[in-house]
């Protein structure tokens, strides 16, 4: 049973970290003190629940809480060695830990264990990081608070950190909170509902003094030519750009993309001070560790060409690389790590919008969120003051410190497809459906892409939220409808990887029964639709110069002569050799291209549900619920086939085990010797 100041505690966070006004994601932490029984005395015992490392207040459950024992903890003011030592520290909270302790401390623990108040919340507002950054501070958190607010100076976070809070809290008995200098707020209470009014109070008063003091335009007038493009043409160009952006973010580490043209960044990148601005980059430690100190910005307006503005991206991205590689060069010391990469994280194209990346989509969304929160901080810093961050050697000590090292060694080992995006067509149902559910299973990003929009829908909620999968619609036969179905997954996802021409019917008919209406329907769906969506996805993995798979789902029938299927097995066999042409055509370019020839897969088939089974069981004389034991019996293996069987073929080839194959084809047959490849 959950501790009942636990249980208020867990309320509060939740409470604070809904709400984005208070906190970003997975930004701050909240403590509660309180007794329970320790089981070995059965004694009470005084103890601290605060929010474990990594987790996010808006979504904070009991798990996600270290609970320490207070007595120990504030023990450790008596050996403790100094500032230069105080990473020490952080080991020695294991050793304050309650029973299994829940969740690892994080760095904050001391703020939350030593301020003397019964709860604590420490949050990253833009309003309050507003005043912590701007240059008269400490005057205008005077101002705007009087004695009800202390003033911080900068310090990284840690033991030290504590100390001070708890010092300053002591002398200011009057205080409910403080600012801390280019980071954030730190609030307290006797009561956890003081706690929250206290931070709701330095949260709001900080936007309300904003609002009527600061000056209407904080970052100037408007630069002509920089505006936003309207709507449609913004995102045409924001597709079109992608591709080559997210190659150039993932330079030294392949990344997934996060796309977002909303009014706060478009307006920013319009402005005056944008170019200023972003040169200055972020500030608080949450940002800058997501964003990176700065963010790459395009210095051409609106109207310049296509052609033109990739040409100045890649320009740019030598000059980051440089730069980025120029700041670690001079903040890092013998015991830095190593440098994790000098690509950008932000990409910021005026009339466009911003790119953002990371490992996952949630990493890139969550970063390209980051960023509209440190654009919103610098309006409200130079609407009063002017913006001025911390300097760029106390953000390399938190970029590059060891604890944030260790915390990143901490991570589990990515999956085999972490990082790559996948699209696979005909995927609302059978292999499609399977395919598409492995290669989510496995870390990829999935668009589902299907005829029918609601089923692709449907099956992308199966596999996860918006950052796993998006359903969309594909008409694979339509040029216009497949760039639109590959641009809104690059729009989603950043770009593409990976593709699986999977969409495709079957008419089993002999062939005086086969009409010209049925042979263009079969061949407009795979072998076209193969073509029209291997040439839209080969111009993004082109631009992109990640290299990637193309992977056609041909069939046993491309090779082999089965009686009443004319139709089918000649667009089979027309997907075959595509797999062929496009692996010499586009190995140069680092992508390989591959098709899988299955049989008799007939459970969970859209295919054979639709007619196609009842046909090929009459062809064969067999029921049609026996078919595919029919199927199986006629194989070497005497195994039947499912889509989970392809599935795997898919993952195979396009993991890291085959990084050297391509124009291969691979039976999922059960063995079919006469469809044996020569």
């Amino acid at each position: 049973m959950t501790n009942p100041t636990a249980a208020a505690l867990l309320a509060r966070s939740n409470r604070l970290g809904a709400d984005p006004k208070n906190t970003n994601y997975a930004g701050g932490n909240t403590s509660a003190k309180g007794t329970e029984i320790d089981p070995v005395t059965g004694e009470p015992v005084e103890l601290l629940w605060v929010k474990g490392s990594g987790g996010d207040l808006g979504t904070l459950t009991e798990p996600g809480l270290a609970v320490l024992r207070l007595d120990r903890l504030r023990a450790l003011t008596g050996v403790y060695p100094g500032v230069d030592r105080e990473d020490e520290m952080v080991a020695a909270f294991d050793y304050c830990l309650h029973g299994k302790g829940g969740a690892a401390p994080s760095i904050d623990t001391a703020m939350h264990g030593l301020v003397d108040a019964a709860h604590v919340d420490h949050l990253h507002p833009d309003s309050g990081i507003a005043i912590a950054t701007a240059a008269d501070g400490e005057a205008l958190t005077a101002r705007i608070f009087g004695d009800k607010v202390a003033w911080v100076p900068w310090r990284r976070p840690g033991f030290q950190l504590g100390l001070d809070i708890a010092a300053i809290k002591a002398a200011n008995p009057q205080a409910v909170g403080c600012i801390l200098g280019g980071h954030g707020i730190t609030a307290w209470g006797d009561t956890s509902e003081d706690a929250e009014r206290n931070s709701l109070w330095i949260i709001d008063t900080a936007a309300a003094y904003i609002q009527a003091h600061g000056k209407p335009d904080p970052f100037g007038g408007i630069r002509p030519g920089f505006e936003a493009l309207p709507e449609p043409e913004r995102h045409a160009r924001a597709a079109a750009l992608a591709p080559t952006i997210r190659g150039l973010a993932s330079t030294d580490h392949p990344m997934v993309g996060h796309y977002t043209d909303a009014a706060v960044v478009t307006d920013f990148l319009a402005s005056e001070a944008a170019p200023r601005l972003a040169a200055l980059g972020t500030s608080c430690p949450d940002h800058f560790l997501r964003t990176k100190v700065t963010p790459l910005i395009l210095d051409l307006p609106a109207s310049a060409s296509l052609e033109e503005t990739i040409a100045r991206l890649h320009e740019l991205h030598q000059e980051y690389r440089a730069d980025y590689q120029a700041y670690y060069d001079a903040h890092a010391t013998a015991e830095s790590p190593a440098i994790r990469g000098a690509d950008p994280l932000i990409v910021l194209v005026p009339g466009v919008g911003m790119f953002s990346y990371g490992t996952n989509k949630q990493t890139a969304r969550v970063a390209g969120e980051f960023y509209v929160n440190a654009i919103n901080v610098m309006r409200g810093a130079e609407a009063l003051s002017t913006y001025r961050p911390i300097s760029d050697a106390e953000k390399f000590r938190i970029e590059y410190w060891a604890l944030e090292e260790a915390k990143l060694r901490r991570m589990p080992k990515p999956k085999t497809h972490q990082g790559r995006i996948a699209f696979v067509t005909g995927a609302a149902s059978g292999i499609g459906k399977a395919i598409a559910t492995r290669l989510a299973a496995e870390g990829a990003c999935v668009v589902v892409a299907d005829l029918d929009l609601d089923k692709a829908r449907a099956a992308a909620a199966e596999l996860g939220n918006a950052d796993v999968a998006i359903g969309v619609a594909a008409n694979v036969a339509d040029a216009d409808a497949v760039q639109a179905a590959l641009d809104a997954g690059i729009l989603a996802f950043g770009g593409v990887d990976l593709v699986v021409n999977n969409a495709g019917l079957s008419l089993s008919k002999p062939l005086l029964e086969t009409t010209e209406k049925d042979w263009d329907l079969q061949h407009d769906v795979m072998a076209k639709g193969s073509f029209l969506v291997s040439k839209a996805a080969a111009k993004a993995l082109i631009a992109q110069g990640m290299g990637g798979d193309i992977v056609y789902i041909s069939s046993k029938n491309s090779v082999f002569a089965g009686p009443n299927n004319i139709a089918y097995s000649a667009t089979k066999a027309d997907q075959a050799h595509q797999v062929r042409l496009l692996a010499v055509e586009l190995g140069e370019h680092g992508v390989r291209v591959n098709g899988i020839n299955p049989d008799g897969v007939v459970r969970g088939s859209g295919i054979f549900a639709s007619g196609w089974g009842a046909n090929r069981a009459a062809t064969y004389g067999v029921a049609e619920q026996d078919l595919g034991a029919f199927y199986a019996q006629r194989t070497i293996l005497k195994r039947e086939v499912v889509p989970e069987n392809v599935a795997a073929a898919v993952y195979v080839l396009t993991g890291p085990e085959l990084s050297r194959t391509t124009g291969l084809h691979i039976p999922v047959d059960s063995g079919v010797a006469a469809a044996f490849l020569r």
